[in-house]
């Protein structure tokens, strides 16, 4: 394994490690506005959600490595607290791209790169109209985790209105992952797409307490055709269905195919004699 140490890689070669390890990564299109009234738009990949109960969208518009300058979506927030953070998707991902563009001050991302912007109910800066979902908050604090150029800034947001197309809903009225398309940021100038094609679900162990992988039996756990996948698929059962098992890599491989399906109580029928 190749071990690197943070402090002696070039600011640029440290940011393309991490930011092609760390993936992927959702994207959050800032809508900002400035004290003067100027609106502006930005994505940014270093965001995610930390809380329910308060909601709460943590954002970080870093120190540009280059030169150590701030972004204008930083300093409009340091004078007015305030952000509406749309999500971005398949449809609209190259219209987020181009608004990452470092206009001069003043300049309005959301005419440079074709987005409308509608009014929203709670907070100052614009909806995206065309983003899936839109989250209006209100900026609790600022955090700086550094003076260097690639130090993060932690905008932790506060939602207080959502707004979400209703062509993405499902018959609940509830977010579709399926509908959503969603694409979240890679390495350099990669993306990845989330669309039907490529989603599975993998049922958590919160309700059920899966056996473990401890407890499958060696014809099993020791098996050549097996993956660490496979393994934690037929290991999150609550009880081993009775009988001896079969060590045949023909069957485990019928079993396999199986568990590709998703069928994880045919799979196991599959491996006893």
């Amino acid at each position: 394994m190749k071990t690197l140490i943070p402090s002696e890689l070039s600011p640029a070669k440290l940011q393309t490690v991490i930011q092609t390890a760390v993936s992927p990564r959702p994207i959050a299109l800032a809508s900002t506005i400035d004290r003067n009234g100027n609106y502006n738009l930005s994505p940014f990949s270093f965001f995610n959600m930390f809380s329910t109960i308060p909601p709460i969208l943590i954002f970080s518009p870093s120190r540009r490595v280059r030169d150590n300058s701030t972004k204008h979506t930083l300093e409009n927030i340091l004078e007015v607290p305030e952000v509406v953070i749309g999500t971005v998707n398949y449809s609209i991902v190259q219209q987020a791209s181009l608004s990452s563009t470092e206009y001069d001050t003043g300049v309005n991302e959301f005419i440079k790169s074709g987005f409308t912007m509608k009014d929203a109910d709670l907070v100052k800066p614009k909806l995206i109209e065309e983003s899936p979902v839109n989250f209006e908050c209100k900026v609790l604090e600022v955090k700086s985790l550094g003076d260097h150029g690639g130090a993060g800034n932690l905008v932790i947001c506060e939602v207080i209105k959502i707004h979400i197309r209703e062509e993405y809903l499902n018959e609940q009225g509830l977010p579709d992952q399926k509908k959503l398309d969603m694409v979240a940021r890679l390495g350099g100038n990669w993306y990845s797409r989330n669309n039907e094609q490529n989603l599975f679900e993998v049922p958590k162990p919160l309700v059920t307490k899966g056996i473990g992988f401890d407890l499958l039996p060696e014809e099993i756990r020791y098996s050549k055709v097996f993956t660490g996948n496979d393994l934690g698929m037929l290991a999150n059962v609550e009880v081993l269905p009775n009988g001896d098992f079969h060590a045949d890599e023909s069957i485990h491989q019928k079993a396999q195919q199986l568990l590709l399906e998703n069928n994880i109580e045919q799979a196991w029928q599959m491996l006893v004699k």
